[in-house]
């Protein structure tokens, strides 16, 4: 026994003294080999607290991967809380949601994310975990910054700081300033922000924290480039590129890369800028990070349009337009948006200026805006505050009445009680009229609300003030998007292309409220609507398919009456997958409801791998509606990050 807890002490000591080490997932890994043969090695003997120790190792690789290769990440979490539940670990059990909570955060899933920090929070308060309360609640402060709700932010990382004092943890506490102060520099108090980054600068200098050191230099820089101070920033930037590279962290040398170029441009350095932004694309592109290889693809576009290179300004837009598009980022497809419109127009092909305009202001407004934010604020405020003038009206002007009618039977004039008697009825008449105008003004209020979100969603929005995330075991999703549309769009004038989308998107919108299937957006011009939410049913996969052969079938109607008239076609494809999501309100403004998880993605790539009018299903779909549709099955077929996957053909 001596000698098993000899080999396990050697263990926990290598863990720790690697922590700081460059090649930190190499030695992790060689760990856990270690690990794994002593406990091969010792065989029935060997202490369940070997496996605590095994959670804690992949728990720390899992960690030091989130950055370079989240689903590998995300792999390792898994067996962390698998092997913890076996053994009902729950430090483990907490330690695997805080890593799946901030693998989720990195994608952007940030419902999600909240989630799982939640969970762990809860577990970890049940243990009386100082230091693990004290993580889960700055990792919740990060997420309310990521979704903008600063105050939420700043309360949340306030409070972990304050718990990481009470410990002692002087890395909990500089972690802490470098988060408040990246919040405070976005929110725009650049003062304060600087205050922390440099009091977090200092802890992590003592603690020869490499990693902390580079991300409060990229933060302090970042305040100074907003400051316009560019010389100062490049400055910082460049020392946390530095340690960056040190230490191996591709996210941040590439992320220093782009604000470098950023303040190169704010200087005018245009030729420094484009070195620097392509040096961050091409790392971007080794890691396979599609949202920030869309960016620079932007910034590279935006830096050729400043230098008037124009036909390398079209390129890389283009490419970033596409990029956006695959994946779905709406802040880099208004980016690109917005830069074709200035490429063209200086290239004086007015109307594809025009066109990637109009794309871009409905793109922009396509979200609920704030103005019909506050509409409905102001309708429901009103219809209240009405409301309860009207019946304190009411009840002043019947006791007024009764006490008039009172003195006049008194007096027994039966001109006067009649005369009453009409006052009464009038004093009715206004008020029932005032209900019906309010009636009407909530009605507006109501039918405004549930244009935007599901009634189920809207009720609860307006009984509860919030509306709740929720799990569906099985949703059927579908997108549809027009071939070439970018190229036909270029060949309409401003008109003949919104009343075209409108056209199509109105009958689209029709069909699927046939069939009760739920729309959830648009972008440029793709449509997603699922079925089976927000309430569940069993039907939604039929419903679904229904839908789609219809919008086919519209498609192919309303192509032959163009074709009549001599004007271009837009030739559909449509996708369609089932399987398990996650629905919920985002945003704390313009918020929307939306849709996220892996059966998304996948409807997506149902979409981009059909055939124009053709509805192209999963297998998943296939299996729930195979005895209903007549399909024919097309192989597997290799798609982006999903490798080969069944797919069908709908007749």
């Amino acid at each position: 026994m001596k000698r098993i807890l000899t080999i396990l002490t050697i263990i926990l000591l290598t863990i720790n003294v690697t922590a700081q080490d460059k090649h930190l997932i190499d030695s992790l890994e060689t760990q856990l080999k270690k690990h794994e043969d002593v406990k091969k090695e010792l065989g029935i003997k060997a202490p369940v607290m070997m496996d605590s120790i095994k959670v804690n190792i992949l728990y720390q690789i899992g960690l030091a991967n989130i950055d370079g290769n989240p689903d590998k990440a995300y792999d390792y979490g898994n067996q962390c809380w698998t092997i913890s539940q076996s053994i009902n670990y729950k430090t483990g059990i907490a330690n695997a949601y805080i890593l799946f909570g901030r693998i989720h955060r990195r994608k952007g899933n940030f419902i999600d994310a909240l989630d799982y920090l939640n969970k762990a929070l809860k577990i970890f308060g049940e243990l009386k975990n100082k230091k693990g309360i004290a993580n889960s609640t700055r990792i919740l402060g990060t997420i309310y910054g990521d979704q903008g709700n600063f105050p939420k932010a700043l309360e949340s990382l306030h409070r972990s700081l304050k718990a990481y004092e009470d410990i002692g943890d002087k890395s909990g506490i500089a972690w802490n300033y470098y988060d408040i102060g990246y919040n405070l520099h976005v929110e725009g108090n650049y003062e304060e922000a600087l205050k922390n980054d440099k009091a977090g600068l200092k802890i992590f200098e003592e603690l020869n924290d490499k990693r902390g050191i580079s991300y409060v230099a990229n933060n302090i820089g970042e305040v100074y480039s907003k400051l316009g101070n560019y010389a100062e920033a490049i400055k910082n930037y460049q020392r946390s590129l530095k340690i960056s590279e040190e230490i191996g962290d591709k996210y941040s040398v590439a992320f220093n890369y782009i604000d470098i170029g950023e303040s190169n441009a704010g200087k005018g350095e245009q030729d420094e800028a484009l070195k620097n932004y392509m040096a961050a694309l091409k790392i971007f592109d080794d890691i396979g990070d599609k949202k920030d290889i869309a960016v620079s693809y932007n910034k590279i576009g935006e830096n050729y349009l400043k230098q008037n290179k124009l036909k390398e300004a079209l390129n890389y837009e283009t490419k970033g337009l596409d990029m956006a598009k695959e994946i779905g980022v709406k802040n880099e497809l208004i980016t690109a948006y917005k830069n074709l419109a200035l490429i063209y127009f200086k290239m004086n092909d007015y109307r594809s200026a025009y066109a990637n305009e109009v794309l871009y202001t409905t793109l922009k407004d396509s979200v609920f805006s704030t103005e019909s934010s506050s509409k409905i604020t102001q309708l429901q405020m009103k219809y209240d505050y009405d409301k309860k003038e009207v019946m304190e009206k009411a009840a002043g002007d019947k006791k007024d009445a009764l006490h008039t009618l009172t003195n006049y039977i008194l007096i027994g004039g039966l001109f006067t009680l009649f005369a009453i008697a009409l006052f009464v009825l009038n004093r009715y008449r206004l008020i029932r009229k005032q209900k019906e105008i309010i009636q009407n003004e909530k009605d507006r209020s109501e039918n405004l609300l549930l244009n935007i979100l599901p009634s189920q969603v809207a009720k609860e929005l307006k009984d509860d003030g919030k509306a709740e995330a929720r799990h569906y075991e099985m949703v059927t999703v579908m997108f549809t998007d027009f071939k070439d549309f970018t190229r036909i769009a270029e060949q309409l004038s401003p008109g003949q292309l919104v009343e075209e989308i409108h056209t199509c998107f109105s009958a689209f919108d029709n069909i699927i409220h046939k069939y009760q299937i739920e729309k959830i957006k648009t972008i440029g011009d793709a449509y997603m609507c699922a079925g089976g939410l927000p309430v569940a049913n069993k039907t939604h996969a039929e419903d679904t398919v229904k839908a789609a052969l219809e919008i086919r079938d519209f498609m192919a109607n309303h192509n032959k009456e163009k074709l009549a008239k001599a004007e271009l076609p837009f030739e559909i494809r449509i996708g369609i997958n089932t399987g398990p999501v996650v629905a919920g309100i985002v945003g704390v403004k313009k918020f929307a409801y939306d849709i996220w998880g892996d059966t998304v993605n996948l409807a997506s790539r149902m979409e981009s791998s059909g055939k124009e009018g053709e509805v192209n299903i999963s297998g998943s779909t296939y299996e729930l509606i195979k005895d209903k549709f007549t399909c024919t099955h097309r192989g597997k077929i290799q798609t982006k990050n999903k490798g080969e996957v069944d797919m069908y053909f709908v007749e």
